[in-house]
Formats: structure tokens, C-alpha cells, sequence
């Protein structure tokens, strides 16, 4: 059995729904193994309601068991890039809370099957949901050169892009990459210095993992749509792992909260410049406590912001995404095409 230990639990639950015994409806748009959705229950009344959203056939199942034990709970299997049409389905919409835990999670990096780390053996699969789209094996099986670089130095800022795609090229052009370990050596033979304590490989599985996932483009559609949801009061709370997931974040929030500095050189009176649809941004990182009993946690950053009364714009929340998770251009030719 693979467990997780939720990062930043007591911070998370207390950003997105700082009164006990609340009622209305919430969301945690990335269930993963429950720990973050039993504690954010635990806070809730008997008659609030708790949509779980995952895209794990694993997670949907334990988010299942606990549907049956409590009746708070509705369980949706997609990602939360479609939270808007999910919940349009469930007939909701607009929520009190939302609180999303992005990236990959310890029993996903755990589980050998799944293809995530480097430092298991085994099938190069890398997608969050199983059952359906593109593995990492096949991406690279027909990917070229520079895509797979663009890819690379994007989504993993490595500045070893180019070699490392040029070997992963060169050996798909002979053999398939049919595993975690046979990538990882590719990728190891191509980099030949690294940061101190860092795998060679750390940087192009982050990339790799977020290109087959399409995880910044439904970053882009989840934040929308938590905007597009809440009401007035209520809370987002949002935990980052890595560099690229929290500048969409910070950037989104941002500009939601500060709506008036795209125009601060227009000529415009200060009582017609657009008023904020976010306030209250607060950002928590893992204290030195938590880190020293979870070290997986000492990269996380939590991100709260509270919705205001103001109206979206005419463009609606979409309007305050950075221009940070667009997919590397990908106008080159594949191999065997």
C-alpha cells in the first residue's frame, strides 16, 4: 500500500474554509489519496457538501470507499482542467471553497507502474489517468529533435535540452525507450555535469511528465474555472511543487488582485480603473518542522486568495492567465511522417 503524507494540511484546510462547522458546497479538485478532503470534511457541517475531482483510476477508487462512508461526498473521474463542466453537470455552479494540490503524488511516484521516478525500474508510462491518451514511450517513440527539446528547456528549464534530446533521438532510432531506468541512463550519459545532490535526470522526467499530462494547460482551465466559481467570500488555496506551477499561480492571482496595472499608463481617472476580483493574497511555504518528517514537502508553496464582489471582466477570468504554459511550439516535422 502506498501512502501519502499531505503537505501543508492544517495551512491548506484553514485558507480555504477558516470557519468550522461551514456549510455550502467546496471542492478539492485534486482528491489524490484524501488527506487534504477528509481533513476539509472534518471542518464541515452536516450539511455542506465536498465534490472530489481526480483523474487517478486509483484515487477515484478511494475517493469512492469514502463516498459510501459519508454522503457529503460526490466523486467526479476527470481532471480538473473540466471542473466547469463537471460541476455544470452536477448542476452546481458556484462554490464556497476550492483548493487544488498540483503535481504528482507520492503514491504515483511510489508505484513503479506508473513511470514516474527515475529511480524504479519501470514501463515509461507517466500519465496520471491510465486509461486513456498518450504514454511518455510513445511521445518519444515519434517525437524529433526539437520538440522534444522545447519540451525539455520549457517545462524543465534544463539547459542540457538539446544533448539530452539528441540522445533520446538517436537511441529511439535503433531501439524504443521502453522503461524508466533505460531513460534515465540516455539522459545521464548526456549530462555531464548536474547540480550538487540533483539526479541527471530530475529536470526532463518534471518535463516529460508535464508535457504528457498537459499539466500547465489545465492549470490555465482549473484556475479559470475556480475564478469562475466562487462566490463572493470565498476561498481559493492552491499548493505548487515546482518553479513553472507556481508562477502561473502567483502571476493569476496577481493579476486578479491588481486588475488597474494593465492600465496604469492610460489615461484613465482612478474611479473608472477596474476594481480587484481577488483580495487577501496570502503565500505559505512548509515550515522546517514539516520538511524534517516529509522531505518531499520542502518545495511547496501555498497560495490563498479570497473572491471579491467585483464581476469578472467581459473576457471573464481568462483574461488575468499569464502567458507562461503554452505548449513549445510544435510546427516541426515528427520522424516517420
Amino acid at each position: 500500500m502506498f501512502t501519502h503524507q499531505s503537505v501543508l494540511l492544517n495551512e491548506t484546510i484553514e485558507g480555504v474554509c477558516p470557519n468550522e462547522m461551514a456549510d455550502g458546497v467546496f471542492v478539492d479538485g485534486t482528491f489524490g489519496r484524501g488527506g487534504h478532503a477528509r481533513a476539509l470534511l472534518s471542518r464541515l457541517s452536516p450539511k455542506a457538501r465536498l465534490i472530489v475531482i481526480d483523474q487517478d483510476p486509483q484515487a477515484i477508487e478511494v475517493a469512492l470507499a469514502l463516498a459510501q462512508t459519508d454522503s457529503r461526498v460526490t466523486v467526479v473521474h476527470a481532471g480538473f482542467g473540466s471542473m466547469l463542466e463537471s460541476l455544470a453537470q452536477l448542476g452546481v455552479t458556484s462554490v464556497d471553497g476550492v483548493m487544488l494540490d498540483l503535481g504528482v503524488s507520492s503514491p504515483q511516484i511510489d508505484d513503479s507502474a506508473r513511470g514516474f521516478s527515475f529511480m524504479r525500474d519501470g514501463p515509461l508510462d507517466m500519465r496520471m489517468n491510465t486509461t486513456q491518451g498518450q504514454t511518455a514511450a510513445e511521445w518519444l517513440a515519434t517525437a524529433d529533435v526539437e520538440e522534444i527539446k522545447g519540451v525539455i528547456k520549457k517545462y524543465g528549464e534544463e539547459r542540457f535540452a538539446l544533448q539530452i534530446a539528441k540522445a533520446i533521438v538517436a537511441r529511439c532510432a535503433t531501439d524504443p525507450i521502453n522503461t524508466t531506468l533505460e531513460l534515465a541512463g540516455i539522459i545521464a550519459s548526456a549530462v555531464r555535469t548536474r547540480e550538487k545532490g540533483q539526479h541527471p535526470a530530475t529536470r526532463t522526467f518534471q518535463a516529460i511528465r508535464i508535457h504528457v499530462n498537459r499539466e500547465l494547460e489545465e492549470l490555465d482551465l482549473a484556475l479559470e474555472a475556480t475564478l469562475t466559481l466562487l462566490k463572493t467570500g470565498a476561498r481559493m488555496a492552491v499548493i505548487s511543487f515546482h518553479s513553472l506551477e507556481d508562477r502561473v499561480v502567483k502571476q493569476f492571482m496577481a493579476a486578479a488582485a491588481r486588475p488597474e496595472a494593465a492600465l496604469a499608463r492610460m489615461p484613465i481617472r482612478e474611479s473608472e480603473l477596474p476594481q480587484p476580483v481577488l483580495t487577501q493574497l496570502k503565500r505559505v511555504l512548509t515550515s522546517d518542522q514539516e520538511i524534517d518528517t516529509n522531505t518531499r514537502a520542502r518545495s511547496a508553496v501555498l497560495r490563498i486568495a479570497t473572491r471579491t464582489a467585483t464581476p469578472l471582466p467581459a473576457k471573464g477570468a481568462r483574461e488575468f492567465l499569464p502567458q507562461l504554459s503554452r505548449t513549445p511550439d510544435r510546427s516541426s516535422s515528427r520522424r516517420g511522417r
